[in-house]
């Protein structure tokens, strides 16, 4: 695994690791199982793991520790993983419902334009498959998850909005995103799920992580209310007191 990557000093107070000459799907795993990796560590002055898809940001305080303590952690663990380290921990997957279209989903008829689809086969596409979680990004820990197999990329809104709704279903590039609270945005909205992604009094805060899955289930806007206040956790596969849903798969 240390033949994969690089490590360089990123400022004063980071190091980034970053997986080279690997295949997409090889990159993604082996930065995520060294931040997982680092974690179970505990080294003192690191307080922040910011695993991507080929690279890992570790942030720590320069008061506490350097660049080449973290290095050299960095180094040990990797090799330590060996060279498929695979994953460290079972994924999950949520059913999560959505209402495509309309008030929810305003932009789902450009989308299918430009990708030369109707809005249903835009929508068929988008909740025909399971769609893999390989990042959490902004705002608080949006989960970045890949694309639906759409014909070609998806281009991002020429002006983007100063709102989006927390729950929108959103996709850009051969990406995919839930929207976990308010926020100005710039991608696309299909459509908009209303169970609650983020719980503030949770630990962690997403129930959600790096190699989870979602399945997105379409309902009809008169579902709305059923599955209102429904929390994410609850949509994940097993859980005995989940919202009922048709599931796919």
């Amino acid at each position: 695994m240390t033949g994969h990557l690089t490590v360089k000093d990123c400022g004063d107070s980071a190091v980034v690791a970053r997986a080279v000459g690997l295949d997409q799907e090889a990159a993604w795993r082996l930065v995520h199982t060294l931040a997982d990796a680092l974690d179970a560590v505990h080294l003192p002055g690191v307080h922040g793991l910011v695993p991507a898809y080929d690279a890992l940001l570790v942030e720590f305080d320069c008061a506490d520790t350097g660049h080449e303590t973290v290095r050299r952690l960095l180094w040990h663990e990797a090799a330590r993983l060996g060279v498929d380290p695979g994953p460290t921990a079972a994924p999950r997957r949520f059913v999560v419902p959505v209402v495509y279209g309309g008030e929810h989903g305003p932009d789902l008829p450009v989308v299918a334009a430009q990708l030369g689809l109707t809005e249903g086969e835009v929508v068929a596409l988008h909740s025909g498959s399971d769609l893999t979680v390989r990042c959490l990004g902004a705002p608080a820990g949006a989960p970045m998850t890949d694309g639906p197999p759409f014909p070609v990329p998806v281009p991002r809104l020429a002006s983007p909005r100063t709102r989006v709704d927390p729950g929108s279903v959103a996709v850009a590039g051969r990406q995919a995103v839930i929207c976990p609270m308010p926020s100005p945005g710039g991608w696309p909205l299909l459509g908009r799920t209303p169970v609650r992604v983020l719980d503030l009094h949770a630990d962690p805060l997403t129930p959600y992580r790096p190699g989870d899955t979602f399945r997105f289930v379409p309902i009809g806007a008169e579902r709305w209310g059923e599955f209102a206040g429904v929390s994410l956790a609850e949509c994940a596969e097993g859980r005995a007191d989940g919202p009922r849903l048709v599931r796919h798969g």
